[in-house]
């Protein structure tokens, strides 16, 4: 099969699981996005109920395990997070279509949000751990936030890399360099790509282009894991 047939086969699988439970973990992101989304046009959002969904989205992913920071902090502390998200000049991430990614004022932009919730994050990362921690905040944790509040870019976690690596679409890791990649992938296949995305809704809600890699390339990975899983014993 090649890559962009198993890509829609994946995303459409994601789909259709999460339509059959309607409480399921993957509703959260379609909660989290849509509330985000309708806050955008509200002159008074709510950022303490925004950062309710935000977190509760988070946990649904795994970003609230034990081995992670935010598992010792309340949800209050995203609420910063929350007012820079919502800054106007920030709109344009909003579901952003993968050729709008190119535009160089938009990718701006997208690396200063995302610099600013790492700067967030730093101290209170290291009160948590109690040192100085010389790593870079999580790009997973980062990319999860941006996919969950702006549907801009893929969650960079380990079933989306194993995806990603099986057709070398781009790189594991997560830079703008690879999500460029990802946009070139898309710009190639968007006539096959835009026409599985056009069943892609709930209600009022219309996924976006990076949410449809988003999901393909984690269910590949999770489908793989799966099967080695099986070798394994």
């Amino acid at each position: 099969m090649e890559a962009i047939d198993e890509l829609i086969d994946a995303a459409q699988t994601f789909y259709e699981e999460a339509r059959r439970d309607k409480n399921g973990r993957s509703r959260s992101w379609e909660h989290c996005y849509r509330v985000f989304r309708d806050a955008r046009t509200d002159p008074s959002p709510d950022c303490d109920y925004l950062s309710l969904h935000l977190a509760f989205y988070l946990a649904s992913w795994g970003m609230y395990r034990g081995s992670s920071f935010l598992l010792q902090k309340d949800y209050k502390v995203l609420v910063p997070i929350v007012e820079k998200i919502l800054k106007p000049e920030y709109d344009c991430l909003l579901g952003v279509a993968c050729v709008g990614l190119r535009d160089s004022e938009v990718q701006e932009r997208y690396t200063n949000v995302y610099d600013d919730i790492a700067e967030h994050f730093w101290p209170i990362r290291n009160e948590v751990a109690g040192r100085e921690v010389p790593t870079p905040v999580s790009p997973v944790l980062i990319t999860k936030i941006l996919m969950g509040t702006l549907g801009c870019v893929p969650a960079y976690d380990r079933f989306f890399q194993d995806g990603v690596a099986t057709y070398k679409v781009t790189t594991q890791e997560y830079s703008p360099k690879s999500v460029l990649k990802l946009v070139d992938y898309y710009e190639k296949h968007n006539d096959r790509l835009e026409e599985a995305r056009r069943g892609m809704r709930t209600d009022d809600l219309i996924y976006p282009q990076m949410k449809l890699l988003d999901m393909g390339f984690w269910q590949i990975g999770f489908e793989r894991d799966a099967e080695d899983a099986k070798t394994r014993h």
